[in-house]
């Protein structure tokens, strides 16, 4: 059986979750070999570059965060012809890789055939895969994520062959249906009926799903016989997660604090100013799951709604004083037009 350390750690796409921003954040604490992009919508036609780089400004810096990690490109879509004209101009932008989603369970998503929903649908999800692959160079991974299925998982290993036969290199399996959500469990052994059916073919098998903490990990491995995880809510609730895997010191709360003050900053440029202190808000709120600071940091800004003043209560309560002292110094020389 498999055992940790896991040979693969991938940090997930999460819509509205892991932006830009956050992956900036979280991979500078270290142990995450790769992420993949919030997905791209593709309906009808060829987007423009603008659009990418948008949702994945890495791709200016070579598809590295600014600590080096690579990021995969992720796109959704149902129209073969189109999510290929599209992998490649991902490619001719310099993409590590190109990611198809066939995982999303959201009802707006679904309702437009994308994710979960095309699990009904092996023949095209086959179809998907094989164009975009036909349509990068060779040199240009391409990979996918999957749910067990849309309403139940009848259709699991027609999904997962077809994406192998059609030359992905690498298939995120996420324990759960569309029906499941997000509630547990998550269905490990199921993940492991994937892996054995794909056995000796040239396509890694990732698992994905429920796992918050080292022995989550140690068990998904056991029971999914996979050598490699995907963490999506585990790593944004404790940043440290993927360190831990390795046997790595993780960092406490003492390192992970200054951080969202970091984050903020980050978000602010890229998200409207009624949406900035909910960014912020939804990361502390995710962090009481592994920091009990976190909780009191929570009840001190969960009624606020301006983001400046949001900020200003994360740093007094997660600066040291003498940190906050220059920090308050540097602020009042910005404001008084010194810098």
């Amino acid at each position: 059986m498999p055992t940790l350390p896991p040979r693969l750690v991938l940090l997930a796409p999460m819509e509205g979750v892991l932006d830009h921003s956050l992956r900036d954040v979280i991979t500078r604490i270290g142990g995450i070999d790769r992420c993949v992009s919030e997905f791209i919508r593709v309906t009808d036609r060829l987007l423009p570059p603008r659009v990418f780089l948008r949702l994945m400004p890495e791709l200016r810096e070579g598809s590295r965060t600014p600590a080096g990690v690579p990021v995969r490109a992720q796109l959704l879509g149902s129209d073969p012809a189109v999510l290929a004209d599209n992998a490649a101009r991902l490619a001719e932008m310099g993409a590590e890789g190109v990611d198809l989603n066939f995982g999303c369970p959201a009802k707006t998503v679904n309702r437009h055939r994308g994710g979960a929903v095309l699990l009904d649908e092996p023949e095209l999800v086959h179809a998907i895969v094989a164009a975009v692959r036909r349509a990068v160079p060779a040199g240009v991974p391409v990979s996918a994520k999957m749910r067990l299925g849309n309403q139940d998982d009848g259709r699991l290993l027609d999904n997962a062959q077809g994406i192998a036969a059609a030359g992905a290199s690498e298939l995120v399996v996420h324990g759960r249906t569309k029906v499941h959500g997000y509630r547990p469990p998550a269905y490990w052994d199921r993940i492991a009926t994937v892996r054995e059916a794909l056995a000796g073919q040239q396509v890694r098998v990732v698992a994905n799903g429920e796992v918050w903490t080292v022995d989550d990990a140690g068990r998904c491995l056991a029971e999914s016989g996979c050598d490699a995880l995907m963490l999506g809510r585990g790593l944004v609730a404790d940043p440290g997660l993927a360190l831990a895997l390795r046997g790595l010191a993780a960092p406490g709360w003492a390192e992970v604090a200054p951080l969202l003050p970091r984050y903020a900053e980050l978000v602010r440029p890229r998200v409207e100013p009624r949406h900035r202190a909910g960014r912020l808000k939804q990361w502390i709120n995710q962090l009481r799951r592994r920091f009990p600071e976190a909780q009191a940091l929570y009840e001190a800004v969960r009624t606020l709604h301006d983001a400046d003043t949001l900020v200003q209560v994360v740093r007094a309560m997660t600066m040291p004083e003498g940190d906050l002292a220059q920090e308050k110094a540097r602020v009042s020389c910005d404001h008084a037009g010194f810098v």
